[in-house]
């Protein structure tokens, strides 16, 4: 028990609005809160970390709410920060001179729900690219360099309903050419778009609204891929090897009995993720590989083996849902999120490299 690692809460700023969105920024003490005031307008908030305090550097009103942003497709050098909001607009901000968005486009008819960000940082191979999840029932993919099209659009197909698209994720950008997109919908659809290709190469069904979905790692070969509930169930599926009719091998656990908002890699263990919940909990996971990871079936093809998980902490910080996570990609173990009390906590998860 000793061993376990603990999730210690270091510092918590009540905040004047509420967030929706945390992200640390790459190579700095910095984090930033997205959110919606109560006028409804949106709010931008940067706060650089002082030992057990933080300092608000810089407070930004948008015209409408910030759901969603990510730093994934932009230079270290650079850091700039795309978002999406509350009425379908993309929007790109250099974070020294916020006033006006060095990129802008009406990306989709409705609320941009989920942003994600690839080819940028130093990580994955290939174009910087955006992909926003909508309301509007389209997941479009963005390269900044080109005007205001998006380079691909996944929509329903002819008769097929709408759904609303809650979580996007880029993954398998291991070099110039390969890259797929996982996006999740409010039905529990999960569709893997290959871009290489331009087209659908696997969907499923969870029976739960799909609330995050999140590759271990976007720029290796694919290798897994968590998927969270509305219901308090999550599914981490082993994306090595692809089954002709079952697809992908998966193990699913029942983590509590309300939403799992969030799932989010350690950035320096793959293996490991955290868990954010509609009781204000988070859960911190390890999955363990299985002795051999494929085996033949009875026609001899080749079919994924799921591994196991294991709990390694769990802790109750707030009486309302944690609604974003974000670890600092620079520090191990360190961790920030946002919650529906109004609150942005920085969290210190001790021992991680001892598992």
């Amino acid at each position: 028990g000793a061993e376990r690692p603990q999730v210690v809460s270091h510092v918590q700023q009540a905040l004047s609005y509420t967030v929706f969105d945390c992200k640390w920024v790459p190579r700095s003490a910095r984090l930033l809160c997205l959110g919606s005031a109560a006028r409804g307008t949106g709010v931008l908030q940067l706060y650089e970390l002082h030992g057990a305090r933080l300092e608000l550097l810089r407070e930004i009103e948008k015209p409408k709410p910030i759901k969603c942003g990510t730093f994934g497709a932009t230079s270290l050098q650079q850091r700039y920060l795309a978002t999406g909001d509350f009425d379908g607009n993309l929007n790109i901000w250099n974070l020294e001179a916020p006033e006006i968005p060095v990129y802008s486009v009406k990306g989709h008819k409705e609320i941009i729900n989920s942003i994600d960000g690839v080819g940028g940082l130093g990580i994955g191979e290939g174009a910087p690219e955006i992909v926003t999840g909508s309301r509007d029932g389209t997941v479009k993919v963005w390269d900044p360099r080109q005007n205001d099209t998006p380079v691909a659009s996944m929509e329903p197909v002819q008769g097929e309903s709408k759904r609303d698209c809650w979580t996007v994720a880029f993954g398998n950008a291991y070099n110039q050419e390969e890259r797929v997109v996982c996006a999740g919908y409010d039905n529990g659809d999960i569709k893997l778009f290959d871009l290489k290709t331009m087209s659908l190469r696997w969907e499923t069904n969870i029976k739960n609204g799909v609330c995050s979905v999140e590759f271990d790692r976007k720029d290796i070969n694919m290798n897994k891929l968590v998927a969270t509930s509305l219901e308090g169930k999550f599914h981490v599926f082993d994306m090595r090897t692809q089954h002709p009719t079952k697809g992908f091998a998966s193990v699913s656990e029942k983590a509590q009995k309300s939403t799992i908002w969030q799932v989010r890699h350690l950035p320096q263990n793959r293996d490991i993720f955290m868990t954010s919940g509609g009781s204000g909990s988070l859960h911190l996971w390890k999955y363990e590989y299985p002795a051999q990871r494929s085996k033949k079936d009875s026609e001899g093809s080749e079919m994924g083996v799921a591994g196991s998980l294991s709990l390694l902490q769990n802790v109750t910080l707030s009486t309302q849902p944690i609604s974003s996570l974000d670890w600092s990609p620079d520090k191990k173990g360190l961790c920030v999120c946002g919650s529906f009390d109004q609150t942005v906590r920085v969290l210190i998860v001790t021992k991680l490299n001892k598992i």
